[in-house]
C-alpha cells in the first residue's frame, strides 16, 4: 500500500492525505482542514472504492462559487496518484 499527501487549491481544506492498495482501492482518506463532519463522511463513503470510479464521480463538483470543492480536489488527488502508479 502506498501513501499519498495532496495539497489542494481553492477550497478550504490544506492536505488530503490517502492510500491507495495493489488493487487501487482507496483506504485511510483524510483531509487536514475544511468542514470536518462532512470530509470525514467522504472519508467513510469511499473506504475501500475503487479510486478511479470514486475520481469519475466526485470530479467537477463545486463548492458555491469556488469552481472546485474538496470533493472535486480529491478527484485531482486521486488520478494524480493513479497515474503515478501507472508511470511506476
Amino acid at each position: 500500500m502506498k501513501g499519498y499527501a495532496y495539497t489542494p487549491s481553492g477550497v478550504c481544506s490544506r492536505k488530503i492525505y490517502f492510500k491507495l492498495d495493489e488493487e487501487k482501492k482507496i483506504h485511510e482518506l483524510a483531509f487536514e482542514g475544511g468542514c470536518n463532519g462532512n470530509l470525514k463522511a467522504i472519508g467513510r463513503l469511499v473506504e475501500g472504492k475503487d479510486a478511479s470510479e470514486i475520481a469519475d464521480i466526485l470530479k467537477g463538483n463545486q463548492c458555491g462559487m469556488r469552481g472546485t470543492s474538496c470533493a472535486d480536489q480529491l478527484s485531482k488527488a486521486l488520478e494524480k496518484a493513479l497515474a503515478d502508479m501507472a508511470g511506476a
